[in-house]
């Protein structure tokens, strides 16, 4: 790995940031889910400017399991090693990020609010909250 510095050219801070994260499907950097990355991104960028903040993340489709507790996970996944995802996910709730469940995404595999994580909230289809926060001026991110 190069010890070389970086300049950057163009600083960015923000003193606000409405963002809403739109997670269909999981892409990885490494081991670690790129969406799960950029919102530790993001919540430490808004921690270092001071900036107010509102963050929701939508999981929806192929990533919705990220939610659940370890029981409905091994059950969903056919695994019993547990949630990988639960401490990145509390982790991003004691930062302040809204976590949400698509409840279309719910429907669809046959999960309750008892399958999920602490503090998850489940909306009524990922599609139509994103519309729903887009309307009301936040920005969308769209990770996979």
């Amino acid at each position: 790995m190069s010890e070389n510095p970086l300049h950057i050219d163009i600083p960015v801070k923000l003193a606000e940031v409405k963002a809403v994260f739109s997670v269909g499907s999981l892409g990885f950097e490494g081991d670690l889910p790129a969406s799960l990355f950029h919102l530790g991104l993001i919540t430490g960028d808004v921690a270092d400017w001071g900036a107010s903040s509102d963050v929701v993340v939508v999981f929806h489709t192929n990533a919705g399991h990220v939610t659940l507790h370890d029981a409905a996970y091994n059950a969903d996944r056919n695994i019993s090693t547990g949630n990988p995802y639960r401490q990145l996910v509390a982790d991003l709730v004691a930062r302040g990020v809204r976590v949400e469940l698509c409840g279309a995404t719910a429907k669809a595999h046959h999960w309750g609010n008892e399958d999920l994580l602490p503090d998850i909230l489940v909306n009524t289809d990922a599609m139509a909250r994103t519309i729903q926060l887009v309307q009301e001026g936040y920005i969308k991110i769209t990770e996979s």
